[in-house]
């Protein structure tokens, strides 16, 4: 465990609860979080037996959710925004009124399953990703199309950026040098060092991208085009697009999970109610299947063998046993899942 989060955890107390709680935790193998965007809260689930463990309340619209590799502590972001969909008229959204004080990230202790600290992220924050090394978080900030980097250990913000409008999915490369923002409406990615925040380049891509993965060493990315029915392949080195892989017609993806041998890109396709898998030798589907309405967050299970989507409109997630590709479970959840990720158990 990271030393700071170690003590940080330490010092909120609760030692009984701490206590009584581990040993149910250490029974179990992996923890499954969803963040419940209209509930204002987090589900936490076993990853063994897909039983809900508990329901913490954490803030506002919970969306982007991180857990750390040892499992110690996970981030959520809240935000007071009132929730404008595409749908919605750009005056109707601006008569909105926001709670801005609701605004930030917060930290969570899975063992006492209480909020430890909100920090701040700049407005409206959606979607961030982590580097547990230098405890930096990179935030995008949605309505005001910035992107916000974060000091973990100061609770902090360091620096705000200028993105392309309507931020949104945002993923920190295995390398650590660089973090990709999709921008909505502008159809692009704003490239931005880790270190230094500083603008590298944008690259224009399909129409709405939404979420972002790398392979492992840092020279490919993979961006979900959710108007453009279609996957960007990025040569980030040269920061530009390589290719593309279409997808059946419908399709409207979000949500993206690379296999651990990089050979298969697993997609959620929102709207289109369906996960597919991709292969990436050949850029064509080999599997697909209906999980329920609107499957935007999508992670996968510490083994590989296993799919978890969040499907937002029918309140549940989906758990799809990757070899046959077929839903095996629903697990119903709070109130519009958005987020999904996956974690060894804290202990």
């Amino acid at each position: 465990m990271n030393t700071t989060i170690a003590k940080r955890i330490i010092n909120t107390g609760f030692f009984s609860t701490i206590f009584l709680t581990m040993s149910a935790c250490a029974q179990l193998s992996s923890v499954i979080y969803v963040t419940n965007e209209d509930s204002n809260s987090v589900t936490m689930i076993s990853g063994d037996t897909h039983e809900v463990i508990a329901t913490i309340p954490v803030g506002k619209r919970p969306r982007g959710i991180k857990v750390s590799p040892d499992g110690s502590v996970f981030y959520v972001a809240l935000s007071g925004s009132p929730k404008c969909p595409p749908t919605m008229d750009d005056d109707v959204c601006e008569a909105m009124v926001a709670d801005k004080a609701a605004d930030g990230i917060a930290e969570v202790n899975p063992l006492t399953r209480e909020v430890v600290r909100i920090l701040p992220s700049g407005s409206d924050p959606e979607q961030f990703d982590v580097n547990w090394e230098t405890e930096k978080l990179y935030v995008s900030n949605e309505d005001t199309h910035t992107a916000t980097i974060l000091d973990l250990e100061q609770g902090e913000i360091l620096m705000t950026i200028p993105t392309g409008l309507e931020p949104e999915g945002v993923r920190l490369s295995p390398d650590g040098r660089i973090f990709y923002v999709t921008g909505e409406v502008a159809s692009d990615i704003t490239v931005i060092d880790a270190n230094t925040g500083a603008e590298i380049t944008r690259i224009k891509v399909g129409l709405r991208p939404r979420d972002s993965v790398f392979t492992a060493d840092s020279s490919t990315a993979y961006v979900s085009a959710e108007f453009g029915e279609l996957i960007n392949i990025i040569d980030v080195v040269n920061n530009t697009v390589a290719g593309e892989i279409p997808l059946p017609e419908g399709a409207l993806p979000m949500g993206l999970v690379l296999s651990p041998d990089e050979s298969t890109l697993y997609v959620a396709n929102g709207r289109g109610q369906t996960v597919v898998a991709v292969d990436l030798a050949s850029r064509e589907v080999i599997n697909s299947v209906v999980v329920g309405p609107r499957p935007w967050g999508l992670a996968m299970s510490l083994d590989g063998t296993t799919l978890y989507s969040a499907n937002g409109p029918s309140d549940d997630i989906s758990v799809i046993d990757i070899a046959s590709f077929e839903v095996i479970k629903k697990i119903p959840v709070g109130e519009t899942p958005w987020g999904v990720v996956v974690g060894p158990a804290p202990d």
